[in-house]
């Protein structure tokens, strides 16, 4: 098979992570597939005119050819996984930091995004790739159990964990899910600095348990438990925050809501996230798309049903501001006085029961309170 290359096959590869980035931030503008789609082959033939046709040989109407994704109405369920990068512990295998779902509703025109707890007490199911053989425990084992590659101890699949934590979010929530992503805390920082920043409300005032105010990590305090040295601190109110800094407030949870605060803390950099992309209209401008692409990397993997041009096509008139963001509380689930997990509470479950049956919008009208309001 020849390799192709030149400005189609870059254009495709701009396609491809755009689409990501669609996926990842809930439905990003995606302009330039239009560009890959007609743009000459390198080595191609040029088109010549053919000879206008007589009046007596009239020439067939040409059938319009459907945009890409055009068979693709909703609903959609998307699963975005966050990973935690620590590949220089020995033995380190990712597990799922941060789950989050957007749900897009019949008719693409609105999305709900919402998270569940990393801890969340679910039951898993068997996994012969990484003989796995199942057990009820944390949400957040799933990718780390699913990523072991028989064999190969210390090399573990992300694509792999990926789908055993696909199947277990799937099992708990009855949701099929129809395109994934996982990301990585690298990449998720990558991503901000590569679009020049995020503006983003910060709601609580959010001290960094791992980093200093220039951005160095702090220093492990003396036998352990904890860190020492100056704090960096997110101050109520609107901020612009880099790369570093909007990661950084999105992994607190040693602050007031504990992990409950940390998740709505990581929609909200989404969504901020889907504005800057919108506002700069990234799409339009390749030397940035360029930047994206190179900033991205294997940071990214993609786990998608339809082809991703389609998905990026279906999902670009989506605006940021029909993104809805749902919090969904919890409580501890505890046995003889030791720390299980987290379990959600019945307004939460029943957001799950009202989704699957297509009625969100009553049963938010009805618990407006797990609307994040900004």
């Amino acid at each position: 098979m020849v390799r192709r290359t030149g400005p189609r096959r870059r254009w495709r590869l701009v396609l491809a992570v755009l689409a990501a980035v669609a996926l990842v931030t809930g439905g990003a503008t995606v302009a330039a597939r239009l560009v890959a789609d007609h743009e000459p082959r390198p080595g191609a033939t040029p088109v010549t005119a053919a000879p206008t046709p007589s009046a007596a040989e009239p020439s067939p109407t040409p059938s319009p050819t459907p945009p890409p994704g055009a068979g693709i109405t909703g609903p959609l369920n998307l699963l975005l996984v966050g990973v935690d990068t620590r590949v220089s512990v020995p033995g380190w295998e990712p597990h799922g930091d941060a789950v989050l779902i957007a749900h897009v509703p019949k008719g693409l025109d609105r999305a709900y995004l919402f998270s569940l707890p990393r801890d969340l007490l679910v039951d898993i199911p068997a996994f012969p790739p990484a003989r796995y053989k199942g057990g009820r425990t944390k949400l957040t084992h799933a990718m780390s159990y699913g990523s072991r590659v028989p064999g190969k101890r210390g090399r573990p699949s992300t694509a792999q964990g990926y789908e055993l934590l696909r199947s277990t979010v799937s099992g708990y929530t009855g949701l099929r899910f129809d395109a994934g992503a996982v990301v990585t805390f690298q990449g998720l920082r990558k991503l901000v600095d590569a679009v020049g920043g995020v503006d983003l409300y910060v709601d609580q005032r959010t001290p960094s348990l791992h980093r200093r105010p220039d951005g160095r990590h702090r220093d492990p305090a003396p036998g352990g438990g904890g860190y020492v040295g100056p704090q960096m601190v997110y101050e109520k109110g609107e901020r612009q925050l880099s790369g570093w800094q909007a990661l950084d407030y999105a992994r607190q949870r040693y602050i007031a809501g504990g992990d409950y605060a940390r998740q709505r803390h990581q929609q909200q950099l989404i969504r901020a996230l889907v504005r800057k992309i919108q506002a700069e209209e990234l799409a339009r401008q390749p030397e940035r798309v360029e930047q994206v692409v190179a900033a991205l990397g294997d940071t990214l993997t993609y786990a998608g049903g339809p082809r991703i041009v389609d998905l990026a096509y279906a999902l670009g008139g989506l605006p940021a501001d029909r993104m809805v963001l749902v919090g969904l509380p919890g409580d501890s689930v505890g046995s003889g006085g030791a720390y299980r997990g987290e379990q959600l509470e019945p307004v939460g479950r029943g957001f799950l029961t009202a989704l699957k049956a297509g009625r969100v919008d009553r049963y938010l009208a009805g618990h407006p309170e797990l609307v994040v309001r900004r």
